[in-house]
């Protein structure tokens, strides 16, 4: 099942860029056996932590996630033979846990801040699930796949995903744009397309409210994008990368930009899709005007039955 991680389609989104000068073309992640790009990272660290000697047989795996990393995490672990715990915030789809508990993990969820509502992670929530991921490593001697530090995240979308997307798109691209969470996928991708095109231009995409990265004040952490838009400052991801721009995104915008991937494209996904769809639309009707963007389609639509996104 391993093996069957990556290689995923890559489609113009023809219908939605029907008026507009520029192209967008939309890699399928969300056709990876756990419904998410997050697949690749998993199946990434965990083969370098093998290949180091940094996690043993049968030791415990765990790690943080907002869902999809630790659906990718249950999957790669399942098959090769470690116990998995998922540590993840209440405030995330309940559709994750489920999920992961059916692929075989423990899911350990963590209470929210309090004024934090429901299927809203804000940074400080992040905060709660991180110190209780650093506590339960200890506690059960676990090796921690720490997307957010190790470099198999990167690694997996610069070997994998930015590959992919040059070969299918015939190198046209010129532009890529990414909603960011750890920044494995924006740092991965990134760093290869402008090793085959120093041209290419990419963006970081954050909440139109709380974009930390791009040094602007947050005025309100709190929005509906799952796995990603923390309010952080800084990631260990983004150290070495250096973006061309960052695309502020209001949710509702991304909540548009979602439904209208469903209903014009048949692309059945979640916010984060929405989120880096409305950033190309933004740059196209923009500074890109006649650019082919790639952009990336997170994860499935499934895990926000619960939401309102649908409603």
């Amino acid at each position: 099942m391993a093996e069957a991680i990556g290689h995923t389609p890559l489609v113009e989104l023809e219908r939605i860029t029907a008026d507009i000068d520029g192209r967008i073309f939309a890699k399928l992640e969300y056709l990876n056996p756990g419904f998410s790009k997050k697949d690749r990272a998993a199946f990434s660290i965990i083969e370098a932590a093998e290949k180091s000697a940094a996690l043993a047989p049968g030791q415990t795996v765990l790690e943080l996630t907002s869902g999809n990393m630790g659906t990718g995490l249950a999957i790669v672990c399942s098959v090769r033979g470690y116990p998995f715990v998922a540590v993840m915030s209440k405030g995330n789809s309940e559709e994750r846990a489920r999920m992961m508990r059916a692929l075989g993990a423990e899911v350990v969820l963590i209470d929210q801040c309090p004024g934090s509502s429901p299927g809203e992670v804000s940074g400080d929530d992040l905060k709660l699930v991180e110190e209780a991921a650093r506590r339960l490593t200890r506690e059960r001697d676990a090796f921690r796949a720490d997307q957010f530090e190790l470099s198999g995240n990167q690694l997996a979308h610069y070997n994998g995903t930015a590959p992919e997307i040059w070969q299918q798109s015939s190198g046209s691209i010129t532009a890529f744009c990414d909603f960011v969470g750890s920044a494995g996928t924006f740092a991965g991708c990134s760093r290869y397309f402008k090793e085959r095109n120093a041209a290419v231009q990419c963006f970081v995409v954050e909440p139109g409210q709380a974009a930390a990265l791009s040094g602007q004040d947050v005025t309100d952490p709190h929005h509906p994008i799952q796995g990603g838009g923390y309010a952080m400052s800084q990631l260990t991801q983004l150290r070495d990368v250096i973006p061309d721009g960052y695309v502020r995104v209001a949710s509702s915008a991304a909540i548009a930009c979602t439904r209208d991937l469903a209903k014009k494209e048949g692309i059945f996904a979640g916010y984060s899709s929405g989120a880096n769809l409305a950033a190309a639309l933004q740059l196209l009707n923009g500074r890109l005007a006649g650019a082919t963007i790639a952009i990336v389609i997170c994860d499935s639509g499934l895990k926000y039955l619960s939401t309102d996104l649908w409603e």
